[in-house]
């Protein structure tokens, strides 16, 4: 198969600590380190990780920091499709990533996403994430045979009105909400809520549960319209959580690309987010294990 991600790169600064410094507090890093990083970089490694390959269109700034994002994501072995925005710097960002494995960021710059200008067509991929792009960036990405986007992506889907395959949101993120104005917009054939520690739920919004089937067939018998999935057991201590979503979302993506139920797909994502849970960003580890039991029930 052929899969890949559409999205953004930044420069992330990440500090290890215990805690968020107080207000006036002068506070000791555990550690510090800097990476590209970001959601649809995550997503590409773990895609990496999991298929074996990757292609990421992404844009990167006209500087040091745009260069060594560059050179990093090839670095990590990706099939990098970078655009330099003449003059402006790469996004930059500050990430804490704290005891309670959570990762509060602080954004430095504006954002720098891929054009619909910058992508070739992509009508021979099977499958395509979408995190971030400009309305003819969604356009062409809905090129694939399968696009999944993220609800941060709704200003581009709005505009657009592509149609894509699965739309996911975060019941805990309100950076992440699905409404009915977004719903209207790209008509996702599936709806998924992510909830954290809990799992999450989807839905169907059309009778066929598998990608591919007719638009006049019935439905078949036993073919839910809803669902959940719990939690996928930790493989090791958790560390943070930065890019489990990204990772969930790309996962989800590749499993439908590759004729999977939305169930099974779900079920592959829970897996991937929470062993990416257990590596120290920006790592993702070794999800090949993940992809060769992606046809085991959730």
């Amino acid at each position: 198969m052929r899969l890949g991600v559409v999205g953004h790169v930044e420069w992330v600064d990440f500090v290890l600590a215990r805690r968020l410094p107080r207000t006036g507090e002068i506070a000791d890093a555990g550690a510090a380190w800097e990476a590209a990083a970001g959601g649809g970089a995550m997503a590409a490694y773990a895609l990496k990780s999991l298929t074996g390959a990757a292609a990421f269109f992404c844009a990167v700034g006209d500087d040091a920091r745009g260069a060594a994002t560059a050179a990093g994501l090839r670095a990590a072995g990706l099939a990098v499709h970078a655009t330099t925005r003449a003059g402006v710097p790469q996004r930059r960002t500050l990430t804490w990533l704290t005891a309670d494995h959570e990762r509060t960021i602080t954004t430095l710059s504006p954002p720098l996403e891929p054009h619909g200008a910058d992508l070739p067509d992509l009508s021979a991929f099977d499958g395509i994430a979408l995190f971030g792009g400009d309305a003819r960036a969604a356009q062409a990405a809905r090129g694939a045979k399968v696009l999944v986007a993220t609800a941060r992506t709704r200003a581009a889907l709005i505009v657009s009105g592509v149609r894509v395959d699965a739309l996911i949101g975060s019941a805990d993120d309100p950076t992440e909400p699905i409404d009915a104005e977004l719903l209207a917009a790209c008509r996702p054939r599936w709806v998924i809520d992510t909830e954290g520690a809990k799992g999450g739920r989807w839905r169907a919004t059309e009778p066929a549960s598998r990608l591919g089937a007719s638009e006049e067939a019935p439905p078949p018998a036993a073919s839910p319209v809803s669902g959940r999935w719990p939690a996928a057991a930790l493989p090791g201590p958790a560390q943070d959580a930065f890019g489990c979503g990204d990772a969930f979302a790309v996962a989800v993506m590749a499993a439908l690309a590759d004729g999977c139920s939305i169930e099974q797909a779900c079920g592959v994502g829970a897996r991937v987010g929470a062993a990416v849970l257990c590596e120290r960003a920006p790592a993702v580890g070794d999800l090949a294990g993940v992809w060769a039991a992606r046809r085991a029930a959730p």
